[in-house]
């Protein structure tokens, strides 16, 4: 099993009211959550990105970090404070220029020794990206593209060096990038560093068939987790892979308690605290497209049909785009037809606004006593449902800290995780080999 830590906040799980609660911005808190994962002998420690505060209804999205530091920048830094942990920084390719960023990326690499990665994603966002070029985006069809290519044009520029030390020049001419020149880092201790690919669509699956090491993602029950990884897994012969050359992570939440039923309790509260009445109305504004202030989100759902192509949100994903994280934000259709199962549920059990929320959004992934969640995630990778875990957890920087303590060791006593790390870099955690030089 393969674990891996995601620091919380750009997301709806982080509970920022708990008295437990610190900083988005300081470096303590960075530190703490990577110290706690190498503590647990994780593969990796990930970092999220937003390249622009987003908004809703006009005003900046006060439920989400503003100010959160460059990913890259906070790696190197965390590079001196940890020795093996793999450090995984999320930098856009449709924002990012090829040259640059493998050059920022093969620092990491050598200044970490070898345990630097990178998530690949992409944006067809006009709203981020008019902080970026002219025009604001590239269209959707386009944007796996130029993902794609400049993918491959990082690793020309990785592989530019010899692995005995030696500077070639280099040219690539493409569809989306022409360059050429020297590369003036050289070949960094993994050769490559280890490439993430965050998405379920089906672009995004083939785009990380063909190009990653990891593919980050989303699936909330044991079947759903088998039928993505039996896809994707078959999708690597294609391009003249192994299975297990593409290691399969989803994210997921965990919540513990003494017993079962003690967690179940936590659990609960957790999903309350995430969805307090604010946040309650602004995720209904996000399906419905309109102003809801007016409403009681403890009384009904409101009784108005949603606004088709609505704007009030700016810079992250609708609700209703596909997402297999939660029952209701499926691919079975959009707002209207999200809005008539909220209401449908709501009737059937008698739910206020708020707690049809909290029913259909912010359901925890694992939920048990440290023995029944260390079972259920050793079985989903016995079923061939997951190769492991990255983990979000709710409360920043402590809240990876009880899955350490009380859930790593029943699984290194049943064999499911190491005990210690066998090597130095993130490939050998994974077990990954160094890519093939292809100068």
């Amino acid at each position: 099993m393969h674990l891996a830590a995601h620091f919380p906040g750009v997301n709806n799980t982080t509970v920022w009211a708990d008295p437990r609660s610190r900083s988005q911005i300081e470096f303590s808190s960075f530190e703490h959550l990577a110290r706690t994962a190498e503590r647990g002998k994780f593969d990796f420690f990930f970092l999220a990105e937003g390249l622009r505060l987003r908004e809703h209804n006009g005003r900046v999205h006060d439920l989400d970090v503003v100010g959160r530091p460059e990913s890259l920048t906070v790696l190197n830094a965390l590079a001196a404070v940890t020795e093996k942990l793999g450090l995984a920084a999320t930098v856009n390719a449709t924002f990012n220029e090829p040259y640059e960023l493998a050059r920022r990326l093969a620092t990491l690499d050598h200044l970490s020794a070898g345990r630097a990665a990178w998530n690949v994603v992409t944006s067809s966002d006009a709203f981020t990206g008019e902080n970026f070029r002219r025009g604001g985006y590239l269209d959707r069809a386009d944007r796996y593209t130029r993902a794609a290519e400049f993918v491959a044009t990082a690793r020309e520029l990785w592989d530019s060096w010899t692995p005995d030390g030696t500077s070639r020049p280099f040219t690539h001419e493409g569809p989306q990038f022409t360059i050429s020149g020297e590369f003036t880092v050289p070949r960094s201790p993994q050769g490559h560093p280890v490439v993430i690919q965050a998405g379920d669509s089906d672009e995004g699956r083939e785009f990380a068939a063909s190009a990653a090491d990891i593919i980050f993602t989303r699936h909330g029950t044991l079947e759903a987790g088998r039928t993505f990884y039996a896809d994707v897994k078959a999708r690597l012969a294609a391009y003249g892979r192994q299975p297990d050359s593409l290691k399969i992570m989803p994210g997921v939440t965990v919540v513990t308690g003494d017993t079962d039923a003690e967690a179940q309790e936590n659990a609960a509260e957790i999903r309350r605290q995430q969805v307090s009445p604010q946040n309650a109305i602004l995720t209904a504004e996000q399906i419905w497209g309109t102003d809801l202030s007016a409403y009681d989100p403890d009384g009904p759902l409101p009784d108005i049909d949603p606004v088709p192509d609505s704007e009030i949100t700016q810079g992250r994903v609708r609700h209703g785009d596909p997402s297999p994280s939660s029952r209701l934000r499926s691919s079975r259709g959009g707002p209207i037809s999200i809005v008539a199962r909220w209401r449908a549920l709501a009737e059937a059990k008698g739910l206020s606004l708020r707690q049809t929320v909290i029913e259909t959004t912010t359901r925890q992934s694992f939920i048990g006593s440290p023995a029944t969640v260390a079972a259920e995630l050793t079985a989903f990778v016995d079923e061939r449902a997951a190769d492991g875990f990255i983990l979000v957890p709710h409360l920043t920087p402590g809240g990876l800290d009880d899955f350490v303590d009380r859930v790593v060791p029943l699984l290194q006593e049943s064999g499911a995780f190491r005990s210690e790390y066998t090597g130095s870099t993130l490939r050998s955690h994974l077990g990954l080999p160094e890519p093939v030089w292809k100068g």
